[in-house]
């Protein structure tokens, strides 16, 4: 099996045991306390996102690696990172919070389905040997990151769907 068939099954494959755990045990959680706590919680693991930096690194990633993508990775990635820990830390200034949970998603979604993209225009598959150390961000980390913006948006879509299932969580105790 060629070096890019692998990548690709790691990419797509990244994502069922994430959803299986999201399903069964983050989305519970998340549907069962405060909404803010729900964001705040979201906030709080994207908040490491400035990991992301890591793709300028010489010899942390290869030389071949396309420079487009990882420039591109590195530094939405950081934004990312630093608008979810402006959110995190704004709790309790709603009028900032609100729209730093709205944009570190947009950010973060945009900055994944963007890589994806330019991943794919670029040919990264058949390179991804040049993504060396940080091989395992898109395999295991990417597919919770982007699950995680799906709930976040959902939760801000509907949020009265959520005070519901948690006011019924809370009458069946």
């Amino acid at each position: 099996m060629s070096p890019a068939t692998i990548f690709q099954i790691h990419l797509v494959l990244g994502y069922v045991p994430w959803l299986l755990c999201f399903s069964t045990y983050g989305w519970p959680w998340l549907k069962s306390i405060d909404r803010i706590e729900a964001q705040r919680a979201i906030a709080a693991l994207h908040s490491f996102r400035f990991f992301g930096l890591v793709f300028l690194v010489p010899g942390v990633v290869g030389h071949d690696l396309p420079a487009g993508f990882a420039s591109t990775a590195a530094y939405a990635d950081f934004a990312t990172g630093l608008l979810a820990m402006l959110a995190f830390v704004t709790v309790r200034l709603p009028a900032l919070f609100w729209p730093l949970v709205v944009a570190f998603n947009l950010v973060g979604a945009g900055d994944i389905l963007v890589d994806y993209y330019h991943g794919n225009q670029l040919g990264l598959a058949p390179l991804a040997g040049e993504l060396g150390a940080v091989y395992a961000i898109p395999i295991i980390y990417v597919p919770l990151l982007m699950i995680t913006h799906v709930a976040a948006f959902y939760m801000l879509a509907y949020p009265r769907d959520r005070q519901a299932s948690g006011a019924r969580l809370s009458s069946a105790g």
